[in-house]
């Protein structure tokens, strides 16, 4: 994150600072860790503490069908059923005590504001368009977009179409881009994937003056309170700081390539505590005149592997569709499906788009993943006809 301010901020914080009216504006830290991890100064028209009522909470623990897996899976995305409400869209397919993750097909706008409590958001828009309005500005997002949204950040999801998708990640920590690609500054190094220039800040948004029952939903220990405040809660007529929701399109995550096969850290976009989030995009094969493109059978020891598959085809799987997940579980050897190693040999470039997760501690596995499970994933790499088939168009 870099520095940012938007609006009208006074000249030195924890100050008097007043409208041309002479009504004073009301300061707000916005950050985590306590007083130690990065944060912003928000200046408000009203105080923004002034509750009206809050109801009754409304339980969205996840229900766990496997607490204990160790079968390689695969959930079919296209299968997990559409919702009119951005909440109720949120299907949580896989979790652990560090994160929780899913799909969410949204049909309509939030006509309420939205606030998660407790963990870190990431969004990747894998169909859709829209706007991401918040109390700090606005980010307008499209397929292939990354939005990662802070803990404590009230926000509305305004779509454009009717058919949307987004790959959504809760995090128990912080998201952060990697440390290894920036120095001491907290800048970005030369060598890493992608810079200052391809990370974007909302745009500045006009104060809402308003007075009434605004309606935020907080979400918090899987329970979602309806807090009702007396005053609009995008009433921010300025702020600074390095702690904002921002987006990021995963075509501007250049690739790292090598003469031979590298490693996925590699790929590396986000981290947080006990995970890490990488993008694999189109990108030069390897070029040693003996290469072999797809990836070599290893065995995550030390964490489970999640992919989701984006765009393109992705050169290491058969049968694989659009909007899929794999999960790889840790300790168990996994690789390229039969026939995709012979296939990957003098191949020159790929198209494929995928979002890859990998939590250090086992994931749990609900219900609703379960709906929308291939149980035929676990016996792909045998050397069976049907296997070999990249097309199952063929068959």
């Amino acid at each position: 994150m870099r520095y940012t301010t938007l609006g009208k901020i006074p000249q030195k914080r924890h100050t008097i600072f007043k409208s041309e009216e002479g009504n004073f504006y009301y300061e707000q830290l916005f950050g985590t860790e306590g007083f130690h991890g990065i944060s912003s100064l928000l200046y408000h028209i009203h105080r923004p503490t002034q509750i009206k009522s809050i109801g009754t909470p409304k339980d969205v623990t996840p229900k766990i069908a496997v607490d204990r897996n160790i079968t390689p899976r695969m959930f079919k995305g296209v299968q997990v059923t559409p919702e009119n409400d951005y909440l109720e869209s949120r299907k949580v397919l896989l979790l652990n005590n560090d994160l929780k993750m899913g799909l969410a097909k949204p049909r309509k706008s939030t006509d309420y504001f939205y606030k998660n409590a407790e963990c870190d958001e990431l969004l990747f828009v894998h169909e859709g368009k829209g706007t991401l309005k918040t109390f700090v500005g606005n980010l307008d997002f499209e397929k292939g977009d990354y939005l990662i949204i802070p803990r404590g950040t009230i926000y509305q999801v305004e779509l454009e179409t009717t058919e949307n998708v987004f790959f959504f990640l809760e995090a128990h920590s912080p998201i952060y881009t990697p440390k290894r690609y920036r120095n001491e500054f907290g800048q970005l190094l030369e060598h890493s994937p992608f810079c200052e220039r391809d990370i974007i800040a909302p745009t500045f948004v006009e104060p809402k003056d308003e007075k009434g029952e605004f309606l935020i939903k907080v979400k918090k220990e899987n329970l979602i309170w309806d807090f009702i405040y007396a005053t609009h809660p995008f009433d921010v007529v300025g702020w600074d700081g390095y702690f904002y929701p921002y987006k990021f399109n995963i075509k501007n995550f250049e690739p790292i390539t090598g003469r031979v096969h590298l490693p996925p850290p590699i790929h590396q976009n986000f981290e947080a505590h006990n995970f890490v989030i990488c993008s694999f995009v189109a990108r030069m094969y390897d070029y040693h005149p003996q290469a072999i493109p797809a990836p070599y059978n290893h065995s995550n020891i030390d964490s489970d592997e999640v992919l989701f598959y984006t765009e393109g085809d992705f050169m290491s799987r058969n049968h694989i569709d659009l909007m899929d997940f794999t999960l790889h579980p840790g300790g168990i050897v996994h690789g390229p499906h039969p026939g995709a190693m012979e296939r990957s040999i003098g191949k020159k470039f790929t198209e494929e788009y995928a979002v890859m997760v990998d939590p250090f501690r086992p994931l749990k596995i609900t219900e609703e993943a379960m709906k929308v499970e291939d149980k035929s994933y676990a016996t792909s790499w045998l050397d069976t006809e049907e296997n070999y088939l990249h097309d199952r168009s063929q068959e």
